[in-house]
């Protein structure tokens, strides 16, 4: 019985090992460019959403530290810009470039126009840098 036993325990720990490695297999850590291009599309997404609480969240802490969320929110248009599409992220360790192109509409004109915009790293998570 004993040596039953041992190896039902056996079969689970082997197992429990297959499982937890194969599912940290799925949680490799992204691409520093696919990380910030995901990023910066949720920033924009929000924007175009009028979700400008939301877009605030994804400012770097420094950023926060020097415009609160009320003069942040305050400071941007309601509907005006009308889509938008990260197309590119350049990184390095610490920083990113993004490159995007923002639909806007002004005086009853929509207008498409290309954007660049900085991304920074702090500990473990990427941020928007307010110009």
């Amino acid at each position: 019985m004993n040596s039953l036993w041992a190896e039902v325990k056996a079969g689970a720990l082997i197992a429990a090992v297959f499982f937890a490695v194969s599912g940290c297999a799925g949680m490799a850590p992204k691409a520093p460019e696919e990380a910030v291009k995901e990023r910066a599309q949720a920033r924009w997404n929000a924007l175009v959403q009028g979700d400008f609480k939301a877009a605030y969240a994804f400012l770097s802490p420094g950023s926060r530290a020097v415009q609160p969320e009320a003069d942040y929110v305050n400071s941007l248009r309601r509907n005006f810009w009308k889509s938008a599409q990260v197309e590119k992220a350049t990184c390095t360790e610490q920083r990113c470039e993004v490159e995007a192109s923002i639909e806007y509409e002004l005086q009853g004109r929509r207008t498409t126009t290309p954007l660049r915009e900085t991304w920074i790293r702090e500990g473990s998570e990427w941020w928007y840098v307010a110009k």
